[in-house]
């Protein structure tokens, strides 16, 4: 195609000027510019635009196939070209080209700007898109700052970011999804481009918003369906779901930058179980190395790791250990030998080395690009597996090296097409992730493997769970840690957390306890600080803190069952389990104020409404529907502003009537035995619930062969029904007995199957009493039991059956 003579000025698509009609697709040419718009499904469309005859699109991101078979028509006229399908109407116009899609009804939903459309800045290449009146955009991912990115620009670069603040941009993950929210309708849009690129919401003016990147394709999916919880699943089927991790990956995990000596660890893991605060996970930072050199043990730290970890094994700890991708220059290291050998690492365009200084000194780093330095990766990491490691945390992977400015001529394979730095940092982290989770499945085949990674794009949830980075002990870190875990939930990757306490400088007492009791509602579950600064375990910070911190952990481990079932729904449906109330809740413009937007739900039931540490009151916002106080069951309804104190030890949590949840007694890790009674909450209300309770052992590939156990549980509010259906899969469940606790009902008759029941009412404590450090003692209930609570108990055998009340 001609190409604009002055690269200095914008370069628009121009005009159509040939087109011709598939059975799924329209693709032509402009002035300047080839197109192809296909429908990927009923709720999809592919729009690719580049100056060039062959597309290059990202082969990491989309797992996803064309959908061939979805129901389309094509109208063709002089000026238009309009595809639809049941939810979608693409209006391609010709004069000059532009698209817009409205849905079903009509309703506009997203519209290029007639003018730019789709344009070039020399390489640059962007999509300039109308702003819909009263529009809200949410998403991309790990971004800080407000929930309603609107006025608001960000860049998509992988960065290693030490002490970032809460305003900054950009950090270590880069996932170009967005959704727009309007008045009654929403959409998705994923720039499925790995170059650096800049997402601009009516920052610095007001006629559009647009996307760019420096380089490469314009190469976007458009999404719509009838609900923002819809288009996060549909994006999801595109780039992936995680995969149902090991159970003891939802534990209490701690970590320190360093854990050593081998001692140390072992005192470490005795203390947790002194103090019978439950925890599943140790890790070892970079400091059990030999000279920081990756597949090393220090000598001299940890004389015998087998043994140590044999030790915490049979203490119920799992070990994750550190694995950064600098491969220390020194003749003698075998991963640098044979690295070197076998042609494996990133090279300057005249055959040399790339070579960068990190922790071990002058490094090279392994082409992860590349799918035969995948596997040696996976097979170096047999050194750990035959130590009885169980998971690892791949960091620094942006990739990070000293001095932050990484030289962009350098190559990388990118599955063979060979690219420049420019187009392979952002999907670097992702595919070390990869090699990191096919090599821990290559050495451990009957275990699920857990990763955890800092770097990362779109689709990056099929390996690893995120973790936020090098985040600060303030509060306002705090609650940023929130907002970057919730977007990375609406962004697909919904196993996800924090440093808890802040990884640089000293928590308070105030703040740790806090952070404590709100991340207990997080997916990942993960405290983490740096050299020098005091020790922050949660009995670091006294005994308050320390009793404090066991009843939330304590309370972590009751709702595992519930926490484990809501990971099965994530990994089957795309879904968050930490959910901004932009999801269920997108059109509620309150959700969106500054004073709300930390609030959250937590497996779908509870609300979470985050508050700084010295806050002992604060305003909640609770959405539409009834609400209960979670410790008291106190009725609120919804749609309205409530004051709630919030001393340190009541983090204020609200349940959603209607709700069903499961709990289980107290345990001290994962693989330790529960009582065999599962509680059932239900709460009265006026919406219709399916909980699924799902089951397995929690650690092997077996549920993929049928051993499983799933049920619905199921509240009809209307017909005052609860009803469980028979089990599916062939699990022997870890319950014998189901214990029905009933909040917010009246004592009244009670029938199972046509027989008669008789209640009962009793009690039921969601955290323990806080001893002398009760901050409410005129409180009514200050061991924190519910008053009134209706509860009964029947066999968990029973196969099908209903409660009528």
């Amino acid at each position: 195609m001609e190409n604009s003579s002055n690269h200095s000025q914008n370069a628009h698509v121009g005009n159509v000027k040939t087109i011709t009609y598939q059975k799924n697709s329209i693709s032509g040419t402009t002035d300047t510019a080839y197109f192809k718009i296909s429908v990927f499904s009923t709720e999809v469309i592919r729009v690719q635009v580049n100056k060039f005859s062959q597309f290059y699109p990202n082969p990491y991101s989309v797992i996803k196939d064309q959908n061939i078979d979805t129901n389309i028509e094509i109208k063709k006229s002089d000026g238009q070209s309009i595809i639809a399908t049941d939810k979608l109407e693409v209006v391609i116009n010709h004069q000059p080209f532009h698209i817009k899609f409205n849905d079903q009804s009509g309703q506009i939903l997203n519209e290029d700007d007639e003018s730019f459309s789709i344009s070039w800045l020399g390489t640059e290449v962007t999509n300039y898109k109308k702003l819909q009146p009263n529009e809200k955009f949410i998403g991309l991912g790990e971004k800080t700052g407000n929930l309603d990115r609107s006025g608001a620009a960000y860049t998509n670069w992988n960065t290693d970011y030490f002490a970032y603040g809460v305003g900054d941009d950009p950090l270590y993950m880069s996932i170009p999804f967005y959704m727009g929210v309007l008045e009654n309708r929403a959409y998705g849009i994923f720039f499925d481009n790995t170059h650096k690129s800049i997402f601009n919401f009516g920052a610095s003016n007001r006629r559009f918003m647009y996307y760019s990147a420096d380089d490469g394709d314009m190469d976007y999916y458009f999404i719509h369906d009838d609900s923002v919880a819809d288009i996060i699943s549909h994006y999801t089927s595109l780039t992936g779901r995680m995969e149902l991790p090991p159970k003891w990956a939802l534990g209490f995990q701690q970590c320190r930058y360093s854990y050593y000596p081998e001692s140390e660890v072992l005192t470490l893991a005795n203390t947790f179980r002194d103090k019978k605060m439950p925890a599943d996970v140790i890790y070892l930072d970079i400091h059990h190395m030999e000279k920081y050199k990756v597949f090393t043990f220090d000598g001299e730290k940890f004389p015998n790791p087998q043994q140590m970890i044999q030790s915490l094994k049979e203490k119920g700890f799992r070990v994750v250990v550190i694995m950064d991708p600098g491969i220390k220059v020194e003749k003698g290291y075998d991963p640098y030998d044979d690295g070197k050998a076998n042609d494996l690492f990133i090279k300057f365009p005249d055959g040399e080395d790339y070579e960068g200084q990190v922790w071990p000194g002058w490094c090279t780093f392994p082409d992860f690009t590349m799918e035969k330095t995948r596997k040696w990766w996976g097979e170096k990491m047999k050194f750990y597996k035959d130590a009885g490691v169980d998971g690892y945390w791949t960091d620094m992977n942006e990739p990070a090296s000293w001095g932050q400015f990484t030289p962009n001529l350098i190559n990388f394979d990118y599955e063979g097409e060979q690219v420049s730095h420019r187009k392979a940092r952002n999907i670097y982290g992702m595919q070390m992730a990869k090699a990191a989770k096919e090599g821990s499945e290559k050495q451990n085949p009957k275990e699920r493997p857990f990763v955890l990674t800092r770097a990362g794009f779109s689709g990056v949830q099929r390996y690893a769970a995120a973790w936020t980075g090098d985040n600060v002990s303030t509060d306002a870190h705090m609650l940023a840690g929130i907002r970057l875990v919730n977007s990375l939930g609406i962004s697909g990757v919904s196993f996800a957390g924090y440093d808890i306490g802040g990884f640089a400088g000293e928590a308070s007492k105030g703040l740790f306890a806090r952070w404590m009791s709100i991340a207990a509602f997080a997916p990942l579950f993960r405290a983490h600080s740096m050299i020098n600064s005091n020790d922050a375990e949660p009995w670091a910070f006294g005994e308050e803190v320390e009793e404090i911190s066991r009843n939330y952990m304590k309370l972590r481990y009751q709702l595992l069952p519930t926490i484990y079932s809501y990971f099965y729904k994530s990994a089957m449906t795309g879904q968050s389990i930490a959910t901004s109330l932009a999801i269920p809740y997108s059109f509620d413009k309150k959700i969106y104020s500054g004073a709300y937007q930390n609030q959250y739900l937590f497996c779908d039931s509870f609300l979470i409404a985050p508050v700084e540490s010295f806050k002992e009151i604060t305003k909640v916002y609770l959405p539409e529907g009834d609400w209960y106080y979670f410790y008291d069951d106190k009725k609120y309804i919804g749609k309205n502003e409530i004051y709630v104190d919030c001393p340190l030890s009541y983090l204020p949590v609200f349940v959603k009537a209607g709700a069903v949840f499961t709990m289980q007694s107290s345990i001290q890790h994962t693989a330790d035995q529960n009582d065999g009674h599962l509680h059932v909450h239900v709460y009265a209300g006026k919406v219709e619930q399916n909980f699924v309770h799902y089951e397995d052992d929690g650690i092997s590939l077996s549920h993929l062969k049928g051993e499983y156990l799933k049920r619905n549980i199921i509240w009809n509010s209307a017909k005052k029904k609860l009803h469980f259906e028979s089990t599916e899969g062939n699990y022997v469940s870890d319950f014998h007995t189901i214990v029905i606790h009933l909040h917010g009902f009246s004592d009244s008759d009670i029938q199972i199957d046509q027989q008669s029941y008789t209640t009962h009412l009793g009690d039921f404590a969601f955290l323990d009493k806080l001893t002398d450090f009760d901050p409410l003692p005129d409180h009514s209930h200050p061991h924190l039991k519910i008053k009134e609570l209706i509860s009964f108990t029947i066999p968990y055998q029973a196969e099908d059956f209903t409660i009528q009340f």
